[in-house]
């Protein structure tokens, strides 16, 4: 087990370096000036070049990269004043200079337009889109193993054909474009009736009583964001059910005479449920990460909402952080994951 841990962990931490390259080369290839954006544009020469000095811009592109990645890592080298500045940093040893090999916690930087600590947006937000990503998923997930055991049981009825019809329709649509769909349809044509409104995050904010929870600006982005996955776990669960329910172990159980419900639920959906357990953890994952537009659309207040924000000022830092940190979220979910197959199926083993 331990083996395995270390195996897998070491695949996600090379996953998560080469993210690290890829971010930092390409957003260090773009003409914008960060120190620029950071004090503004009537500053004076002398306070850019401090501010060039101070985010190491002064320097060769190999040597940015390392003070990044210094940043980045848990385990890094700080100055007195940061490690002053840090506070919970744990010093381990020192390292010329009055330098401190410290563990500490990842420093994403600060952002350019409100100077606040992209740790401290990124959080702010990330509730939001843990919200809507798990309302999109419990949505998707029930809905479609009950429609995948439906159209395996009723094979090659109007049932089993709409339900395979719906779900490559669902396949289909973009994700953005069921978004406009959805909030035009239903949060303005149809909204005397409905309730719902176009725009909304899951907090309100009243004049009198501040901040307002409203659990109906999350029904629309969560349809919108669970219809692709809904479309493959039907797809997934129709396909495995058929497959098992086709097994010899299955007849010998109708044989003795056990209910119908029982043989479907206990003994097929359980040996059925791997290839969906792998959709439903990889599609929460991409949820995460992909619910940028949907956000966008539905004014829903979530990371995918700020990086959008922070790409259209240039706001690197942000869009840094959120990218390194969606990413850090699909190793730690697969990870997961791994060990949830073998909860399920105990003919996995965590050594293979």
């Amino acid at each position: 087990m331990l083996r395995f841990l270390f195996r897998k962990t070491g695949y996600g931490l090379l996953v998560l370096l080469g993210v690290v390259v890829i971010v930092f080369l390409l957003f260090n290839v773009l003409p914008a000036d960060p120190a620029r954006m950071t004090l503004g544009q009537r500053a004076d020469v002398a306070s850019l070049e401090n501010v060039r000095k101070e985010l190491h811009l002064d320097k060769p592109v190999g040597v940015q990269f390392m003070y990044y990645l210094n940043d980045l890592s848990p385990i890094g080298i700080l100055t007195p004043q940061q490690y002053q500045e840090s506070g919970g940093a744990l010093r381990l040893f020192g390292v010329g200079n009055d330098n401190s090999l410290a563990l500490k916690t990842p420093n994403l930087r600060r952002s350019y337009q409100s100077k606040k600590e992209v740790w401290e947006i990124l959080t702010e937000a990330l509730p939001g889109t843990l919200v809507l990503a798990l309302a999109a998923m419990l949505f998707a997930t029930v809905a479609g193993i009950a429609l995948g055991i439906l159209s395996a049981v009723k094979q090659n009825t109007w049932m089993d054909t709409g339900a395979v019809f719906a779900s490559v329709t669902g396949i289909s649509a973009p994700s953005f474009f069921a978004g406009i769909v959805l909030a035009y349809l239903f949060g303005f044509v149809l909204a005397d009736w409905t309730g719902l409104h176009m725009t909304g995050s899951l907090y309100d904010i009243d004049p009198f009583r501040g901040r307002v929870l409203n659990l109906n600006n999350l029904i629309l982005p969560a349809l919108t964001l669970g219809i692709r996955p809904l479309a493959i776990i039907v797809q997934l669960t129709r396909s495995a059910m058929l497959d098992v329910l086709s097994q010899d172990y299955i007849r010998t159980a109708y044989a003795k005479g056990l209910r119908r419900r029982t043989v479907l639920f206990r003994h097929a959906l359980r040996n059925a449920l791997n290839p969906v357990i792998t959709a439903i953890t990889g599609w929460f994952a991409e949820l995460l990460a992909g619910a940028f537009f949907v956000e966008y659309i539905f004014g829903w207040k979530g990371i995918g909402k700020v990086t959008v924000d922070a790409l259209e000022k240039f706001d690197f830092p942000v869009v840094m952080g959120a990218v390194l940190f969606t990413a850090g979220i699909f190793v730690v979910i697969n990870l997961l994951a791994d060990f949830l197959y073998t909860l399920i199926d105990p003919r996995i083993r965590l050594t293979s």
